[in-house]
């Protein structure tokens, strides 16, 4: 019997690839009034950079295996007590600014400080901009009257409670939240799972996952034994990791959930 069901965040109740292309559009928009760059073409510039710049640093393997990713480290402060943070709080600000700097270069602009104007303004627009998919609230609201919920979440404590604190409303809905920077290790380790479960005291059949990421959400799920649910909203591929259950809309959910009532 599904007594709780665990939420992923990023891209599954909050949106946030719409907010991080929103405020990368609008600080590229700020760059074209500025300098007359195409703010497009600027965008993949620093997004190419921002890559290879993040994977150079010695922080790359702990950002893996906590799951944190490059856009995400030209916003966040990273102010969390563990040593690999205390790092990434130390590189976060040169690295915004290299990594604008080096996008205006390819533009053929070459202006570090502007650089370092863009890179400051860019946490300020994806504050500004949080989204969550309107179906979030409705299908929590139905679920919290029969499950208990538990948010499991990869990612900088720091970063994560700052995401949250910009959608507040989100927060209440949850029995507990875990972080994997928190844990010390992230989704598709099953031991996170494992961890969310004794918070809970639940056994892994009583739980189902619900996630956007087959190789995070729903390959930590099936090494934890259990059930997962992929939202699959744009019509990916599927690769090798087969989710229990595949849906496009939060509220597909109440159906599997009735279904896996008739089956107890």
């Amino acid at each position: 019997m599904i007594k709780a069901i665990f939420f992923d965040l990023d891209d599954t109740l909050l949106w946030d690839q719409k907010s991080i292309k929103e405020a990368f559009a609008a600080t590229c928009k700020f760059a074209e009034d500025r300098c007359g760059v195409d703010p497009v073409q600027l965008e993949e510039a620093v997004k190419d950079a921002a890559r290879n710049l993040y994977s150079s640093y010695e922080t790359y393997a702990f950002t893996q295996m906590i799951g944190i990713n490059p856009f995400e480290g030209l916003w966040g402060n990273f102010s969390d007590d563990h040593d690999e943070f205390k790092k990434m709080k130390e590189i976060v600000p040169g690295y915004r600014k290299e990594a604008w700097t080096a996008g205006l270069k390819m533009m053929g602009v070459d202006d570090p400080n502007f650089g370092y104007e863009l890179a400051e303004r860019f946490p300020q627009e994806r504050r500004n901009l949080p989204f969550v998919y309107e179906e979030s609230y409705i299908t929590l609201d139905t679920l919290k009257e029969n499950y208990q919920l538990l948010l499991l979440t990869n990612g900088s404590p720091d970063l994560q409670k700052t995401k949250l604190g910009i959608s507040p409303e989100l927060v209440p809905y949850f029995d507990q939240i875990v972080i994997s920077g928190d844990f010390g290790s992230g989704k598709p380790d099953p031991a996170i799972f494992e961890h969310a479960l004794s918070l809970m005291s639940l056994k892994k059949e009583e739980v189902i996952m619900v996630g956007d990421n087959l190789m995070t959400d729903i390959l930590g799920a099936i090494r934890a034994g259990i059930k997962s649910v992929w939202i699959n909203r744009n019509e990916k591929e599927r690769n090798e990791v087969i989710p229990t259950y595949e849906i496009q809309h939060l509220e597909e959910l109440y159906q599997i959930l009735e279904v896996l009532k008739a089956e107890d």
